[in-house]
């Protein structure tokens, strides 16, 4: 198996590096600084087709391969991480669980919007008390006739409370299992249904222009027909749906980290102290030429697994490279980000500097989808080990 990009993913690469160096990277510090995120942007992402990446044509989709969508990541991330969030999890969290569970008539009347970008759909299975343990879920959803009443919270919902939110699956407890656990299955909540609150939006360290809200569901009732895929399947399908999310989360952490080594590289050239760059003093070039390890690394970590997936390659193997990318880079994205506001020195500390962006960004790439603990978890058992 190859995992090297063809001439037509870097020929796209640089389709979408155009688009975000001129349509985001001159705006992302306002955004950062007003917490607004820009709808206007997004939909334009959704024109130029990046919803679609992954997408059959026949909801408007361009039925690419998921390496293009991991390309997009991280070229939007390389230059503004809430933007590359919101197409991570509005393709990998917000598309996919409909494509890959729903049936034919939710498919026809949820995806054509959110393959379009017009529309966008979220994706709730954390909550107060239940968030790397997933199966905890405290929600709960009744079949009373032919309705679903769901009562409950989510919280660290992304695109979940925006103006062009659609629709949010949620995980809800639908019974109790033979074995005495819980059923969990998996219910889609259009927008604007009674009972169904976006909470005001998070003050978050970063991800500023990022849409991400807690949820409340007081008596929501929605057709018995909004159940997304079997009853009692909602978690594994969920847990199933993070394993994508995992490497487009190692593309976007890659996004960072080669934004933090561009940074760097510019700023090493130009600034002058003891009467030279900087980059001359073995103390800020060394630093430098680890974030090229990290960058390069990453990408083969990362694009490494996404070939895995294009390939159809066991799933035992893709969980495990999926969790090998995502902790790798997302680690390497913080100390990237570190190295970053070092070699800017005072400057790097200053929010006029887009370091200081990233560096609050970064964090959350070891929380999101998997903590790093989850993925050491998770990788121990693929070695065979008994981990708890």
């Amino acid at each position: 198996m190859s995992f090297e990009l063809s001439r037509e993913h870097e020929e796209f690469r640089h389709v979408v590096r155009d688009f975000a160096e001129s349509a985001i990277a001159p705006y992302a510090a306002q955004w950062d600084r007003d917490h607004h995120f820009p709808v206007e942007v997004v939909q334009q992402m959704g024109k130029l087709g990046l919803f679609g990446l992954t997408a059959p044509e026949e909801y408007g989709g361009a039925g690419g391969d998921f390496t293009s969508l991991c390309v997009a990541i991280e070229e939007l991330g390389r230059v503004d991480q809430s933007l590359g969030i919101t197409l991570e999890a509005g393709v990998g969290l917000g598309i996919n669980p409909i494509l890959t569970y729903g049936t034919p008539e939710q498919k026809e009347r949820w995806l054509p919007d959110l393959v379009a970008g017009e529309r966008l759909a979220g994706f709730g299975l954390t909550e107060p008390g239940a968030g790397s343990d997933a199966g905890a879920t405290r929600s709960r959803a009744e079949l009373v006739g032919d309705e679903w009443v769901v009562n409950g919270a989510k919280q660290f919902i992304t695109n979940s409370g925006s103006e062009i939110t659609s629709v949010v699956t949620v995980t809800a407890r639908t019974g109790m299992r033979a074995d005495g656990k819980p059923e969990i299955s998996a219910l889609m909540l259009p927008a604007g249904t009674p009972g169904f609150t976006a909470e005001p939006a998070y003050d978050k360290l970063g991800w500023h222009a990022s849409d991400t809200h807690p949820l409340t569901f007081e008596d929501v009732r929605v057709p018995a027909d909004h159940l997304l895929g079997e009853r009692g399947r909602g978690y594994a399908q969920f847990l199933a749906t993070l394993d994508d999310g995992r490497v487009a989360i190692a593309a976007l952490a890659v996004g960072c980290v080669q934004a933090c080594l561009d940074l760097c590289l510019e700023y090493a050239g130009q600034r002058q102290t003891f009467g030279g760059p900087i980059g001359r003093k073995q103390g800020v070039a060394f630093q430098i030429a680890d974030l090229e390890v990290m960058v390069q690394a990453g990408r083969l970590l990362t694009y490494k697994a996404a070939a895995m997936r294009d390939a159809g390659a066991p799933t035992s193997e893709f969980k495990r490279a999926a969790s090998v990318a995502k902790l790798y880079t997302s680690e390497a994205a913080v100390t990237a980000t570190r190295i970053a506001t070092q070699v800017f020195g005072g400057y790097g500390f200053m929010e006029e500097y887009p370091v200081a962006r990233f560096y609050r960004d970064a964090k959350i790439l070891e929380i999101g989808e998997g903590t790093s603990e989850v993925q050491r978890m998770l990788i121990a058992r693929g070695l065979g080990l008994p981990v708890e």
